[in-house]
């Protein structure tokens, strides 16, 4: 009897539409946008689907937080190791060390919404949605006029 893989095809699929919608900064559930308020703040919920994007649970970021990180290590031995094959035997340390810190400060920040979408479509893959998890989309906010003290 073969043994039975534990990524079945339709799992590997599922995994690969989170995965693609989340790197588009879109609803990995669903794909919809707008998603962001800003580049580094969600919407509580999917204006399409209605899915919570904090899942409900006390330190649920921590796991963006651990993605970014990650990628933030990635980025520094691709570069670390790129730069010392290029420039061996005589590598300029000055200019590693000046490029290395601007990498450390842009990498993360330009990363940060994608860690937030990657993880949620990881957590969404490994912990699909519930009835709980959605909620209906909120209305739009009535125009209210501010009126003017005179």
């Amino acid at each position: 009897m073969p043994h039975a893989s534990p990524l079945s095809p339709p799992s590997r699929q599922r995994a690969s539409a989170l995965f693609r919608r989340a790197l588009r900064l879109r609803c990995p559930q669903c794909g919809g946008e707008p998603i962001f308020v800003s580049w580094s703040r969600l919407v509580p919920n999917c204006p399409v689907c209605g899915l919570g994007l904090e899942r409900g649970e006390d330190g649920y970021w921590l796991g963006a937080y651990f993605f970014n990180l990650t990628a933030m290590e990635t980025v520094f031995t691709i570069w670390f190791v790129g730069f010392l094959w290029w420039t061996w035997p005589a590598p300029p340390w000055e200019l590693f060390q000046a490029s290395t810190l601007v990498l450390m400060l842009v990498v993360p920040i330009a990363f940060f919404p994608y860690s937030k979408t990657l993880f949620l479509a990881f957590d969404l893959w490994v912990r699909p949605a519930s009835e709980e998890d959605f909620v209906v989309p909120h209305e739009e906010a009535r125009n209210v006029r501010r009126t003017r003290s005179r």
